[in-house]
């Protein structure tokens, strides 16, 4: 297996402003910059990078300055990550119009996969309708990006409708999407990670790794936190998927360079 590393931490996850008052332009954005978290990445000892999709439509006029910052480092942009609220009937051509451009960017780039988040919590409340939704709209979000070549995969994520492991199970047979298991997120949403990995491993595309303590609440470093690594990692590995793994912190109160290593030297001690 391969390691890679998320960009998120070098300025947090914002969305583009513009996305407010125009479905179709609301990218995700980390603010950091780019050639320093790559080159910070690289130096950390991963050999590949997860972008945001905003990050990436930065460099839609200019390509060659990315594939100049990634090729210096001698690193791979493996994933892109998008999302949307995917329930409203009215706007998910919008998006997945903005979807379609993240797809484009991430294959123009080298990309080899795409991963989404979301599924909208309404107001008013969840309903199975909502499940039906999110469900048919990652087909055409797996279309997207196959007709892109990418590989597609879902993330559960706090906030969205696919929180706890009773919801995930509801979504999953509505859709053929890939899984992207999400540890921390997983768990914070009252699943063991590896319970759900063991669930669902003919589905599984990508992997983000990422630790967690419960009380106070706060995302970490790989062996930081609460989580059972050893069995995360065994149960990928039961899975049959032999492919990247993705660290991710969403954010860090120090040097995002000095947690990026934290994970890669708890990972050398775990991984043969």
């Amino acid at each position: 297996m391969k390691l890679g590393y998320c960009t998120i931490t070098w300025g947090g996850v914002v969305g583009h402003p513009v996305g407010v008052t125009s479905v179709k332009d609301l990218f995700y954005l980390t603010h950091g910059s780019m050639d320093t978290a790559v080159k910070d990445i690289a130096a950390a000892g991963y050999q590949g990078v997860e972008m945001f999709d905003g990050n990436l439509a930065r460099y839609e006029d200019n390509p060659e300055q990315l594939r100049g910052i990634l090729e210096e480092a001698g690193v791979s942009l493996v994933s892109v990550y998008t999302g949307a609220n995917f329930i409203y009937a009215d706007i998910l051509p919008d998006e997945l119009h903005r979807i379609q451009r993240a797809a484009e960017l991430a294959a123009t780039f080298g990309a080899e996969r795409l991963v989404v988040g979301g599924g909208a919590r309404r107001a008013a409340g969840t309903t199975e309708e909502d499940y039906r939704r999110l469900g048919e709209a990652l087909d055409r979000v797996t279309d997207i990006a196959e007709a892109a070549g990418l590989t597609a995969s879902y993330h559960p994520h706090l906030t969205t409708i696919v929180e706890s492991p009773d919801e995930l199970e509801r979504l999953m047979p509505l859709t053929r999407i890939g899984f992207c298991p999400d540890t921390a997120h997983l768990a914070a949403g009252g699943a063991d990670p590896a319970a759900i990995i063991r669930k669902y491993p003919e589905r599984i595309r990508h992997v983000h790794l990422k630790d967690l303590r419960k009380d106070p609440f706060s995302f970490l470093p790989l062996g930081q936190g609460e989580l059972d690594f050893p069995d995360i990692v065994q149960a990928i590995k039961e899975s049959g998927y032999d492919s990247w793994l993705m660290v991710e912190l969403d954010e860090y109160g120090g040097n995002p360079r000095e947690a990026a290593e934290i994970s890669r030297r708890y990972l050398q001690e775990l991984l043969p």
